[in-house]
């Protein structure tokens, strides 16, 4: 252990000067997306990231992955990173990136188009970066789920009203 308290073994993911600890570095194509989903969700899990919030993470990855190998030249590169409290992952590809990146909604009647705007709603944030000759698409999470998006709310529940702005009989008291 370090001066500071930090664990100082090589590989643990707070250790050194604050840079990220690699936890999962991989090529994939379409044949590998299967097999990668499972060894993602066990690095997420074994580092605690679990539940719905490790499944929801999980999945943004998936779509992310699957938009490389389908628009992105059919492979890419994941890179998983652990940075004190929160896990961030990359998703590089190597396709053209012609165009706008939508990240939005498509209408009901579109078959596809939600990987991006999953991989957004699922995590705490999506950020998409284009390079010349791809696409890198990062998604994080915080390890303490009770600091993001998916944390049950504290805030209290007013009791119901009878429908006239006033509480029913049985909530006054």
């Amino acid at each position: 252990m370090s001066d500071d308290g930090v664990p100082s073994e090589p590989g643990h993911p707070e250790s050194g000067s604050g840079v990220a600890a690699a936890l999962l570095s991989q090529d994939f194509t379409a044949a590998t997306v299967a097999a990668l989903r499972h060894r993602l969700r066990a690095v997420v899990t074994a580092v605690g990231l679990t539940g719905d919030v490790g499944y929801d993470f999980v999945l943004a990855v998936h779509e992310l992955v699957t938009n490389a190998v389908r628009h992105g030249g059919g492979q890419g590169h994941l890179e998983l990173r652990r940075a004190h409290d929160a896990l961030i992952c990359e998703v590089t590809d190597h396709g053209e990136a012609a165009g706008k990146l939508p990240v939005r909604l498509p209408a009901v009647d579109v078959a596809g188009g939600r990987g991006l705007w999953l991989a957004h709603q699922l995590t705490e944030g999506l950020l998409l970066a284009r390079r010349l000759h791809g696409v890198t698409a990062t998604v994080t999470a915080c390890l303490e789920p009770s600091n993001g998006p998916h944390a049950p709310s504290t805030a209290s529940v007013a009791p119901p009203d009878d429908g006239r702005g006033r509480l029913g009989a049985d909530d006054q008291g």
